[in-house]
């Protein structure tokens, strides 16, 4: 073989071993692995960018952020917001990312943090319905996480009556699934509608019967002003202690 193409071939043979690779192994080689959690997040986050589908990518972000928030990641999480089209989808998120970070159990002042920042993010939802539901979420969130007052808070600066009494009853529920009589009760109360009130009496009641804290159950229960949701609240407290078989009858 001549010298000169000897060394031009060992020339070529060099620089094809210094291309990037783009065979198979080179897509191998990108991959993330499976405990790379950072890696991971980039690229589900590159790929949800992609979705054409508005609502498949809405969704899509929205369950990232709630891993993220999970993750202890509430920045990025809050971040992901705005890249959300579907104002309903945005107040989804919203709560999702409040539900999951009540769970990491981060202190007081971190949580009045998150919650001052989720208050801001949906105040800029501009469909009314949307933006009620967002606060609606962001009250429960904060008595999932034990902020009471911050709940209390939150649910009374709704403007629209029902929706505003729902918050209360939604947080009444949630501290009554943490055994907390008192601060449900004090939710309850703030209701200004008599027939809703009552129906948020009784759904406490049940839950405390339920975990088996009937004097808890008691309690909600004498606070019912309609006779019948009265006696039905009653009722179930004495199934669940004596007759078992008869609660499907009452729920």
């Amino acid at each position: 073989m001549n010298l000169n193409v000897a060394i031009i071939i060992t020339a070529l043979f060099a620089a094809i071993a210094m291309m990037p690779l783009t065979s198979a192994a080179a897509s191998e080689n990108e991959r993330c692995n499976a405990q790379n959690m950072p890696c991971l997040f980039d690229d589900i986050t590159a790929s949800i960018q992609d979705i054409e589908n508005d609502r498949w990518r809405d969704q899509s972000f929205r369950e990232l952020a709630k891993l993220h928030a999970k993750n202890n990641q509430t920045e990025k999480a809050i971040a992901l917001i705005e890249k959300i089209q579907s104002p309903d989808t945005q107040a989804m998120t919203i709560r999702g990312i409040g539900m999951a970070a009540a769970e990491n159990d981060l202190g007081a002042a971190q949580y009045n943090a998150l919650f001052t920042t989720l208050r801001s993010v949906a105040d800029t939802i501009d469909h009314a319905p949307s933006y009620a539901i967002a606060l609606t979420y962001i009250a429960m969130a904060q008595a999932f996480a034990g902020d009471d007052d911050g709940a209390m808070r939150t649910a009374a600066s709704m403007e629209n009556d029902a929706l505003r009494n729902k918050a209360y009853a939604e947080s009444a529920e949630i501290q009554a699934e943490r055994g907390d009589l008192s601060a449900a009760i004090q939710s309850i109360i703030a209701i200004d509608d008599a027939q809703f009130r009552d129906k948020a009496y009784r759904l406490v009641s049940k839950i405390f019967a339920t975990e088996g804290l009937f004097e808890n159950a008691v309690e909600a229960a004498y606070n019912i002003e309609n006779k019948y949701q009265h006696s039905q609240a009653m009722l179930l407290i004495m199934a669940r202690q004596i007759a078992p078989e008869e609660i499907s009858k009452l729920d």
